[in-house]
């Protein structure tokens, strides 16, 4: 970019930057000083099972809304229209069916892991499946989080690219190394409140600037941004009412159904009921981050409209263009500049301590406890510390390579949830939902769905175009003569004829339905192969693995069909403390268990229709 045109700091706005730096080290540096002081592997990846709802759900809320969607959204927004918008749609089952069905269930089953039900549902290779899964698609996708802030405060303002790398993936690191999830979630709340405070006072300088609200309005509406609903069935469309209102219900599962790093939030809550009630809080704060982004890019429409700035920033990324727009409704207001970043990098912090201390978590409690059951408490926390250090440093090498996608940052996040998110998304629906599908077929079907994940995924690279660039947004409304009318819809005419097909259509596959096209597969190939190997028999299932779904299902066929499609199955509110925990963990105090099972279990609420049973029955003293 032009030296000329870029947009420079001020002191205060580097002070602000760097109080958030400080303040975030600081959170860190408090929890590993009090409390516990971060000794035991419970109260570093587990936060002492101890946390109430509202940080719970303000650190659900951080994870999920990273700088992707800070910068991401409001470039979707300004160049394709307010369409992205009805993904809100999803947030409402994508939030209900993990509050009813994957938080009891995974909940009562007191995991670390939510690896570990794999393996009381199918066996241990199954569950070192879905851990690896899991590893390979957080590390990618930390490479995305950490590079895009960085990569468009370089392109506006001049900053040192890798400095910034290095400054958020360093302080994220020793944070989250010292202080645990305590210090995570704690940090996710303060930089959730960041995060609004940035967005808020872009939108509200930018709306001045532009000349009010009316004028945003007039302008977006004449210049088509404000989109209609799309009812499209089409699946190659790239973003209908359908591939986001439905195909978005699967994105949300994977992210706040199973994924590991939603699912620890959950299982850090007192009881389940703070849990449900967390995850229930989500919604609202969802869609205001959601209804900030998108305003933020009408606001950006209404004041760049037919303005192209790629020459002047050295990149044809719409994603650099949000930064610019920030940086230029925040100059002269010392402060909001670094106001702004902080959110961004805010944003970027609390996703990426997040999968750092999942990633410590599966991998202590899948791949290293289960082969050292022997391990003293106080190695085990050392070494869960030194494993978050180290994917600290993995994620900083992931960013290198980040770089080479041309795609938008909120495209290639999507995509990348989709085509990894999408087939772990199946293998737990596989094992909730149908009791007779048994080991075998949860490998066949994580292999298939992973397989054509990157099928079409590395298919619809190769095959697509690389045509000019679209033009910048016009502003302005356009009166068509009837000469120009007849050749735009000639010309629409053999475009839609000159859609792909074949194979090529099949890669066009929208990127929203690979969470859902993945999920079935895996689940589809997992009930073939499970009934071709020998269906599970309703004895042989875990107890409190299946959550009645089926049974709720055909509840109008009499009881013995029923029972030989595996529909009524024995389930218990909680498992008894020496059962459900995993067998790792045996040698911890059974008194502290049992104490802690009677204090969730006073205020537990009930979901599953056989968990109504009596108290004395659903707890084993050990």
């Amino acid at each position: 970019m032009d030296p000329s045109e870029q947009k420079h700091f001020t002191v205060v706005d580097y002070v602000i930057f760097a109080t958030l730096l400080a303040a975030s080290m600081g959170i860190g540096l408090y929890h590993a000083l009090s409390g516990g002081r971060q000794r035991t592997t419970q109260e570093f990846l587990m936060a002492d099972r101890s946390m109430s709802c509202l940080p719970v759900s303000l650190s659900l809320i951080a994870s999920f809304q990273s700088a992707v969607a800070i910068i991401g959204v409001p470039a979707e927004i300004y160049t394709h229209g307010t369409q992205y918008w009805f993904i809100g749609c999803a947030y409402i089952l994508g939030l209900l069916i993990p509050a009813h069905v994957f938080i009891p269930v995974l909940y009562r089953l007191r995991l670390s892991s939510a690896y570990e039900y794999l393996e009381l549902r199918f066996s241990k290779p199954v569950r070192i499946c879905g851990t690896l899964t899991f590893i390979f698609q957080t590390v990618v996708y930390m490479g995305v989080c950490v590079y895009t802030p960085a990569f468009a405060l370089n392109a506006v303002t001049g900053f040192e690219l890798w400095g910034a790398v290095l400054a958020t993936g360093l302080v994220c690191t020793l944070y989250t190394t010292m202080g645990g999830l305590k210090a995570v979630i704690w940090t996710d709340v303060f930089q959730t409140g960041v995060m609004f405070a940035g967005q808020l006072a872009v939108i509200v300088v930018g709306v001045h600037k532009t000349g009010g609200v009316s004028e945003v309005w007039r302008k977006v509406w004449e210049g088509n941004r404000i989109s209609g609903l799309d009812l499209n069935p089409d699946p190659t469309e790239r973003h209908t009412f359908w591939t986001l209102a439905v195909g978005g219900v699967f994105l949300m599962l994977s992210l706040y159904g199973v994924n590991q790093a939603q699912v620890q939030r959950y299982l850090s809550s007192r009881t389940e009921k703070e849990a449900v009630r967390s995850c229930y809080m989500v919604f609202p704060s969802l869609q205001l981050a959601l209804a900030l982004s998108c305003v933020m890019g009408l606001v950006m429409f209404a004041r760049y409209c037919g303005e192209d700035h790629s020459d002047q920033l050295g990149t044809s990324s719409r994603d650099a263009m949000v930064i610019y727009f920030v940086m230029d409704m925040l100059q002269g207001l010392p402060g909001l500049p670094g106001l702004f970043v902080a959110c961004l990098f805010s944003a970027a912090l609390s996703t990426i301590s997040s999968a750092f201390n999942s990633l410590a978590t599966v991998t202590m409690e899948d791949l290293i406890k289960p082969h050292f059951p022997p391990m003293t408490e106080s190695r085990a926390t050392l070494l869960s510390k030194a494993l978050a250090m180290s994917y600290g440093l993995l994620c900083l090498a992931m960013a290198y390579l980040t770089h080479l996608m041309d795609d938008s940052v909120l495209q290639v996040a999507l995509k990348i949830f989709g085509m990894v998110g999408g087939p772990i998304l199946g293998l737990f629906c596989l094992g909730m939902f149908f009791p007779w599908a048994n080991a075998t077929g949860a490998l066949a079907g994580l292999g298939a769905g992973l397989a054509l994940a990157f099928w079409v995924g590395i298919g619809s690279i190769v095959t697509r175009s690389s045509g000019p660039r679209p033009p910048p947004p016009n502003c302005g409304a356009i009166l068509l003569s009837d000469n120009t009318t007849a050749a735009i819809q000639t010309a629409l005419s053999n475009v839609t004829l000159s859609r792909p097909s074949g194979l090529k259509r099949f890669y066009s596959l929208s990127y929203m339905w690979y969470s859902a096209v993945n999920c079935f597969t895996v689940v589809l190939i997992g009930l073939i192969i499970s009934f071709l190997t020998g269906p599970m028999k309703e004895e042989d299932v875990a107890p409190g693995t299946v959550y009645p779904v089926l049974g709720k299902l055909f509840c109008f066929l009499p009881e013995h069909v029923q029972k030989k499609l595996c529909c009524v199955s024995p389930l218990r509110q909680t498992l008894p403390a020496e059962e459900r925990r995993p067998p790792q963990h045996k040698e911890m105090n059974g008194l502290a268990y049992q104490q802690e099972d009677a204090a969730s279990q006073d205020e537990t609420e009930s979901f599953l229709p056989e968990a109504r049973a009596p108290a004395v029955e659903l707890e084993t003293p050990v």
